[in-house]
């Protein structure tokens, strides 16, 4: 299919699991052609910004990660006033002024708030957070550090290509299943599902729902599915065991790639192997 390069598109905010690093690697192993584009666990967006897809699904189900997404696209200039306006009035004091935004955001998250602002403390939270990390405690509360910056929180071109693109994909939010409903022959489907846990005693969940060890049975068996109606399909992943029971011995390719891992706080664990696999 054909792709319109726009250099300024990029992700806006930092997600964990992203795909920055592994972005030529990906490229080199897309088919050539495909009809529609899925990307049922979007996060930052570094791979459809990357390729901008004419006709394309995104979908995440982190209900304020896809607010923010949708509230770019349909309230631009709201959503820049807010962002500008929690910019420009930060504290000297950096520390106190995040922690009071982040208490401010909660609140909005726990009264279902799903607005303008909220996408605005979104980024801004992101931009001023300990490694971009999007984490939650058990209430689903956003609960991650500040990390003592004071930079500006979107780059203003890249903020506006984007709005511009997003108009053209579809958005969804939910259940990765649901996602890919329509997904047909010759749809290119890229799933970049939170990571099985390296040590299965200790799992890191980045919405209140986590992705447990069944969700990854069952999207293996999804993987099945959309190989069977004639989908090509691309998966990312931890390079464990429990990968490659669900995926090894299908006839799939399975090429290994190392990867640093910045945020992982112990520097000595920061490199590590990540699968790509292919069902063409």
């Amino acid at each position: 299919m054909d792709v319109e390069k726009q250099s300024v598109a990029a992700p806006f905010v930092k997600w964990a699991g992203g795909k920055r690093q592994l972005i030529p690697q990906i490229r080199e192993r897309m088919p050539e052609k495909y009809n529609k584009y899925y990307e049922p666990f979007v996060g930052g967006g570094a791979v459809i910004f990357e390729l901008l897809p004419k006709d394309a699904v995104i979908n995440d189900i982190n209900r304020a990660l896809i607010n923010t997404y949708k509230v770019i696209r349909d309230m631009l200039a709201e959503f820049l006033a807010w962002l500008n306006k929690l910019d420009r009035e930060m504290w000297e004091d950096g520390k106190k002024y995040y922690y009071m935004l982040r208490e401010h955001y909660n609140d909005k998250l726990m009264q279902d708030e799903f607005d303008a602002e909220l996408a605005a403390l979104f980024v801004f939270l992101n931009k001023h957070c300990f490694n971009g990390l999007y984490r939650v405690n058990g209430k689903g509360l956003f609960n991650v550090p500040y990390n003592n910056s004071r930079r500006e929180s979107c780059d203003m071109e890249t903020i506006m290509a984007v709005s511009e693109y997003l108009k053209e994909v579809t958005i969804m939010e939910g259940d990765f299943q649901n996602a890919c409903e329509d997904a047909d022959k010759g749809d290119f489907v890229f799933i970049d599902s939170p990571y099985a846990p390296l040590n299965p005693t200790s799992f890191e969940a980045y919405t209140k729902e986590g992705f447990d060890v069944e969700s990854h049975r069952r999207l293996a068996a999804l993987f099945d599915e959309l190989t069977a109606r004639g989908c090509y399909c691309m998966l990312t992943n931890h390079n464990t065991d429990l990968i490659n029971e669900l995926y090894g011995n299908k006839g799939y390719r399975m090429d290994i790639v190392s990867v640093k891992r910045m945020i992982n706080s112990d520097a000595a664990n920061r490199v590590g192997e990540e699968v790509i696999i292919c069902n063409y």
